[in-house]
């Protein structure tokens, strides 16, 4: 199999090992859409265990965890070795427009899913109008 050098791929290939090393949460890389009256967090986590992955609310905060293990090969000599694994990290400030106690979750094919409805007074609602006489303005007096 021929392979022809490109200088730019190496730099990508060079910065990615360093980054890879660094201490911490790996980068979890994800989608956030509103559709109707909920929004959806789309995160990619390929080859991580169903079972690593924990989704919380604390307050505000919406923290998102998995783990992903290292493949344990004995006796292999490695020719590439780029898939990351350790732990992921994501927080997000969630609003005051949202009902925290009806998020939900789910996982397949390497993607967390995450559905966080809209509150219902944050929802866009119609004001009656009144016909007739004006309603009183109240003084206050100081």
């Amino acid at each position: 199999m021929a392979m022809s050098f490109d200088p730019f791929s190496e730099l990508d290939r060079l910065t990615g090992d360093l980054l890879q090393f660094r201490p911490g949460a790996r980068f979890m890389p994800v989608d956030l859409y509103r559709e109707r009256d909920q929004y959806v967090l789309s995160a990619d986590l390929p080859g991580v265990d169903p079972g690593s992955v924990d989704v919380d609310v604390d307050g505000q905060l919406l923290t998102i965890r998995a783990t992903r293990t290292a493949t344990a090969q004995d006796n292999a000599k490695w020719l590439a070795q780029e898939r990351q694994h350790g732990a992921y990290l994501r927080q997000f400030s969630l609003g005051d427009g949202v009902d925290s106690s009806r998020i939900s979750a789910n996982y397949a094919n390497g993607v967390l899913s995450v559905v966080i409805p809209v509150s219902e007074k944050a929802k866009p609602r119609k004001i009656q109008i009144e016909t007739g006489a004006p309603a009183e303005a109240t003084s206050i007096t100081a």
